[in-house]
């Protein structure tokens, strides 16, 4: 008869004995754990297993009860020492139902030992007598073990916990999993890789070695310290462990593990268990009542997103004028130096002018992360996740989708590179579909500029607010339609690590903030410099030099240093018109006349595929108004009204809204979805839902304006 071998772990107090005492025919045993003098309880019985027509005897080792996987105490000693052995083959962790979350502490740590296991959620009878509801079918799939309601009272699923116990027997490996905070899976998925790549043979799954790694497990540094692969491994070790001190107020790995264990159980709790009548206790407690209300919790969040982007966008556009005045002196020195010929607009139209309207919305990407960065590190974000969880699901998305889904309101790029945090391949892609959907900061300035021409400047916060607010639901909607006809399948049950609240860190902000802005410099630095070089040589060829002439006659003949300012600009714009992007543009004009817009605002829009922030200094040249302005300039909004109808000015904000994200953007949008057929996917899919809503946007428009 094949013999199993069970090692039964739990806190003090949870009914083990009793559980054990359930178990029909039980023939107890009880001496010492070798050394000390610690009960050591074996139990010995029989298990006949219906499914394969075979018994089993089964032989359970009721280890001491402990708070945690520590030395603290002898009888933790002995716990720990003995669930790092190879004597058993299944632990059973048996928890009390009426303490869920403090159990569960322990739980983590059993999660942790790469070994197979099973929960026993004990004294269901008494957890349904105080009006204790638990989902142990969810907590199963957030666990990746099996959860089972036991009572030694009412033998209440007794035989199947037996049955349970030859079931996870028989399989070849474990499938326990403990959700981490981001910047730690993140470290994870690292050391796993490396792994993978070196082709590493473990008896523990690559997970939970690389869980142990960052530990600084006594025991596994010891054994992979005589490794070939130690030498290699190591320094990634040693960068991840510092990457999650800057996570942290502390350098305690014990300790940092110890609140992750926290965070997780408390997530898990709050995902799968409901109280009657339950009444918070403390101060903790009481602001979450608050905050993950369901009917209070998601305005209080709106509240703070709108004081957020009034913020970003008052303050962000007081250094807004001082960068831009800066760009323009380089430009001007450019041209002095290099001359008026093709490499000095080169140069200073091209490179420069492109490069600084990036860098122009430095501010306000800084001032929107750093409002980001306090709400997360004070772990406000993880409540608002949960929050949205519920909502989230109704939706196909995954509740951690809110992170990426909100970074994508600053810039594409870190939001999409922000998804990696979603495991299921499936959750993950619909999540970066719909990413584009949240307007980035690029946007911000064709928002700002049509706003303010059609709503007036004291009424553009609020437009933008709406603006914003619609694009989140209209990406919803999307993601909706998404789950249904393309990524099917059943969705994976979500856990956010609940942590406690803290006070900021600084040292934390600040890595978020630079990391933020780095990333969006170094997108000025190569996409955008690459892009704003390719729309320079697309509107400034081909040449024509008839026309260039004859307008240099024109101006040279005129004194009014007001009206060759004028016929420099018409030459510009009819210049741009003969240029391979106005061809372009009048070529595809006949896609954009059904919502009301003419090639202008073509061109514009096709030069937003490589930049948005180019929408606006293209609309300038466009509009014989030069490329140097910006969506404050007097004439270029003046302009906006007198050529630009109503109808047609929303759809273009809708098309704006909706259509592929910049060049940078779908490039890491490529690379973290998979490969380039899914960026084609993404083309046809927002072009389709851009083109359509806009035309729905001008018609609707006109019906109201009667036009």
């Amino acid at each position: 008869m094949e013999k199993i071998v069970i090692a039964l772990a739990g806190q003090p107090n949870v009914g083990k004995s009793s559980l054990i005492n359930a178990i029909s025919n039980a023939k107890l045993r009880v001496g010492n754990f070798s050394g000390v003098t610690v009960d050591k309880t074996e139990i010995e019985f029989t298990i006949c297993d219906d499914i394969s027509c075979k018994n089993y005897e089964a032989h359970i080792i009721d280890l001491p009860g402990a708070y945690s996987l520590t030395e603290y105490t002898i009888e933790e000693k002995v716990t720990k020492s003995f669930l790092q052995s190879d004597e058993y083959d299944v632990i059973v962790n048996v928890v009390d139902s009426t303490n869920l979350q403090r159990n569960l502490l322990f739980t983590t740590q059993l999660l942790e030992t790469g070994k197979k296991v099973i929960v026993a959620l004990n004294m269901s009878d008494e957890a349904d007598k105080e009006g204790i509801e638990i989902d142990e079918k969810q907590l199963s799939v957030i666990l990746g073990v099996p959860c089972i309601k036991t009572s030694a009272t009412d033998r209440r699923g007794v035989e199947e916990l037996q049955h349970t116990i030859v079931e996870v027997y028989n399989k070849r490996e474990t499938t326990s999993k403990v959700i981490y905070s981001d910047h730690i899976e993140e470290e994870i998925d690292n050391i796993i890789s490396f792994m993978k790549a070196k082709n590493y043979k473990s008896h523990l799954p690559y997970r939970h070695l690389a869980v142990r790694l960052l530990q600084e497990d006594e025991d596994i540094y010891k054994k992979m310290h005589d490794e070939p692969i130690w030498i290699e491994l190591l320094p990634i070790v040693r960068d991840a462990i510092k990457h999650i001190y800057i996570h942290t107020n502390t350098k305690d790995l014990s300790e940092i593990f110890a609140d992750e264990h926290f965070a997780f159980a408390k997530g898990a709790k709050m995902e799968v268990m409901s109280i009657k009548g339950m009444k918070a206790k403390s101060i903790t407690q009481k602001i979450d009542n608050l905050l993950i209300d369901k009917f209070f919790g998601i305005p209080i969040f709106l509240f703070f997103m709108w004081g957020l982007f009034q913020l970003t966008f008052t303050l962000g556009n007081i250094p807004m004028d001082w960068i831009d005045a800066g760009f323009s002196w380089l430009a001007d020195e450019a041209h002095r130096v290099l001359g008026n010929g093709a490499l000095g607009s080169l140069v200073a139209d091209g490179m420069i002018s492109g490069v600084g309207a990036v860098i122009m919305f430095l501010p306000n990407i800084v001032i929107l992360f750093l409002g980001i960065a306090l709400l997360e590190t004070t772990g406000y974000m993880s409540r608002v996740a949960f929050l949205l969880d519920g909502f989230f699901h109704k939706f196909g998305l995954h509740g951690k989708s809110f992170i990426p889904l909100v970074t994508g309101f600053g810039c594409s790029v870190p939001a999409y590179m922000a998804a990696r945090t979603l495991k299921n391949k499936k959750d993950k892609l619909i999540t970066l579909f719909i990413i584009g959907f949240m307007s980035c900061g690029a946007r911000l300035p064709i928002y700002v500029l049509f706003a303010g021409a059609f709503f007036g400047q004291d009424s553009a916060g609020n437009i933008l607010f709406i603006i914003y607010i619609s694009g989140a639901m209209l990406g919803l909607l999307m993601a909706k339609i998404l789950k249904i006809f393309v990524f099917k399948g059943d969705d994976e049950p979500f856990v956010m690590e609940m942590p406690k609240y803290r006070m900021p860190s600084l040292k934390l902000i600040w890595h978020t903030v630079y990391g933020q802005a780095k990333s969006y410099m170094n997108k000025a630095g190569t996409f955008i410099l690459a892009a704003s070089m390719l729309i320079w040589f697309a509107s400034n060829y081909p040449k024509n030099h008839t026309l260039e002439a004859q307008y240099q006659t024109k101006i040279e003949q005129t004194t009014n240093k007001d009206s060759k300012t004028v016929l420099q600009n018409e030459l510009s714009s009819k210049l741009l018109e003969q240029s391979y992007l106005g061809k372009i543009g009048h070529a595809s004009e006949s896609f954009f006349s059904p919502l009301g817009m003419d090639w202008r605002m073509s061109v514009a829009l096709e030069a937003g595929l490589a930049a948005k922030e180019v929408v606006v200094s293209t609309l300038g040249v466009l509009y014989s108004l030069g490329g140097d302005v910006d969506e404050s300039n007097n004439s270029l909004l003046t302009q906006i009204k007198a050529n630009i109808p109503l109808a047609s000015g929303i759809a273009f904000i809708v098309f704006v809204m909706i259509y592929l994200p910049c060049l940078a953007a779908s490039m890491v949008f490529a690379k973290e979805a998979g490969g380039w057929k899914y960026l084609v996917y993404l083309f046809f899919m927002t072009t389709a839902t851009a083109w359509l809503l806009s035309f729905v946007a001008y018609r609707v428009t006109l019906m109201i304006i009667g036009g």
